[in-house]
């Protein structure tokens, strides 16, 4: 038995159109990485700057301000890291302890010619954990 096959014309040409939407997709996706991870990649080396200063800060000797020397490490951070200027930087000291808040919110385009705009909000409070707290 022979089964005749019939000539579509619908069929014709998809494969092109799928291979740019596909293409069109990865583009884009690409592009919304290329902005995206270098302001998260800034935003945890600032939390780890600030863990490393809170420590630093609070096992500091001699008669030098914890508080002072702090907002200067975590200062000089936000310069390296290309954070806002206008970032909120909160240095208090506690007890025996010394905590430390960085709040900022940064626009990164996701999709290209500004067609949407991504608001990238860092609130981290940075307190010291560890040996240096056991009493």
């Amino acid at each position: 038995m022979k089964n005749s096959v019939k000539d579509r014309a619908s069929e014709r040409g998809s494969a092109s159109v799928k291979f740019a939407i596909t293409l069109a997709i990865l583009v884009l996706s690409a592009n919304a990485g290329l902005n995206y991870v270098p302001v998260a990649y800034d935003a945890e080396s600032l939390k780890t700057d600030m863990s490393t200063a809170v420590m630093q800060g609070l096992a500091l000797p001699g008669k030098v301000n914890p508080i002072d020397n702090v907002k200067a490490r975590i200062q000089k951070s936000i310069q390296q890291n290309d954070i806002p200027t206008d970032a909120l930087l909160e240095v208090k000291q506690n007890a025996n302890s010394i905590t430390a808040r960085v709040v900022y919110t940064k626009d990164v385009n996701i999709l290209p010619f500004g067609i949407y705009r991504y608001a990238y909000h860092f609130d981290h409070t940075a307190t010291p954990t560890g040996f240096l707290l056991k009493q």
